[in-house]
């Protein structure tokens, strides 16, 4: 048996969450998608509904490995998986490497963890294939390890919660596509995709040009780089100065948080539009404002909780979904009314937390 249970409503439903109860009550069930064969996106797949269990069975020790919190959107992963491990009863020790070039960083922080008796680990990945060797050696010592967001390519990880981010491009790439199809003006947009080698990135920037290829969209540039504003606007400024004809700039979510006030600097914000391809507070904003055209949003929340969900269940050899993840949908202005942002940000005023008892 399987946590799977009746089958969903449209996908537009799932940002519609219950009332009269606390976000950790209320979160569920949650419409995802069940990869089958997992841990291969060109699995077929099945919507289901997602029910987490009500309790652990003990206070679980559970590692947690970020890339880095520089960003809102990971800000979003943490209030997930802490929420659901106070939820739960478990216990949760966060560490994040401080960015994307710091591999040696996540992994002697994974081990550190590990050491100190941890009973499973969840590790939003800095690298695709770079932590492999590492979750080797932790499923040796039969310790659960769970993907979360970003992707591995090891075939011994415990469970995955996550999204094809391949799939996230291609939905930005879609609605420029869909703006601007082949045989009407061709337009110029400046693509930044992420920092070079991260899975999601290598992913989001292939789905990012299939779904514009053939279309009038011409991607003149693109431009890798580290997700702190400081990186993604000197590359927005870069791309300004060599283009100054570009239509649109699209990119992650740090990357159009730092487009808005460049543009309205340089009196370009009639003139040339923004798109993300993930979702943040900042993004939020940008939409509502008209600064931002669309992005889709691929619950981190939901996939922070889903994750420690996971990890308790193999640990205590329950029944578990072995690749989930939530449902993509499009934000734009047309729908933003509709948008249930609990899934997708953590609360206002949400502080880092790095240790639940």
């Amino acid at each position: 048996m399987t946590i799977r249970s009746r089958c969903l409503m449209a996908a537009s439903a799932i940002a519609l969450s219950a009332t009269g109860a606390s976000a950790e009550d209320a979160w569920f069930p949650y419409a995802v998608e069940s990869w089958d064969p997992p841990f291969d996106m060109a699995s077929p797949r099945t919507s289901i509904e997602y029910v987490p269990l009500e309790m652990a069975a003990e206070a679980w020790e559970i590692c947690v490995s970020f890339p880095h919190m520089k960003d809102a959107y990971w800000l979003g992963v943490n209030y997930g998986v802490a929420s659901e491990a106070e939820r739960l009863g478990v216990k949760m020790q966060l560490v994040e490497a401080g960015g994307y070039t710091e591999l040696s960083t996540q992994i002697s922080q994974i081990e550190d963890c590990v050491a100190a008796g941890a009973n499973a680990v969840v590790i939003g990945a800095i690298s695709f294939d770079g932590l492999n060797n590492l979750v080797r050696e932790i499923r040796a010592q039969g310790i659960p390890v769970i993907d979360v967001i970003n992707g591995m390519s090891s075939d011994e990880l415990s469970a995955k919660s996550l999204v094809s981010f391949g799939e996230m491009g291609g939905k930005t790439g879609e609605y420029l596509a869909g703006e601007h199809p082949a045989g009407s003006d061709a337009v110029r947009v400046a693509w930044f995709p992420g920092p070079a080698g991260a899975g999601w990135v290598e992913a989001g920037n292939a789905g990012f040009l299939d779904a514009v290829a053939g279309s009038a969209v011409e991607v003149v540039d693109t431009k890798y780089g580290d997700t702190g504003k400081e990186a993604q606007s000197a590359l927005v400024e870069d791309a300004l100065e060599t283009y100054p004809d570009l239509d649109y700039i699209a990119g992650t979510a740090v990357t159009a948080e730092a487009a808005i006030p460049i543009l309205r600097s340089r009196g370009l914000t009639d003139r040339i539009s923004v798109l993300s391809y993930y979702f943040t507070p900042g993004v939020d904003q940008g939409i509502r404002r008209g600064q931002i055209l669309a992005a889709p949003t691929d619950s981190p929340v939901i996939q922070g909780r889903i994750a420690i969900d996971q990890a308790v269940r193999v640990i205590e050899g329950a029944d578990f979904e072995k690749h989930v993840g939530p449902a993509l949908y499009v934000v734009t202005a047309d729908n933003h009314a509709d948008f249930d942002s609990t899934s997708t940000l953590a609360p206002a005023g949400f502080k880092p937390v790095f240790r639940v008892e």
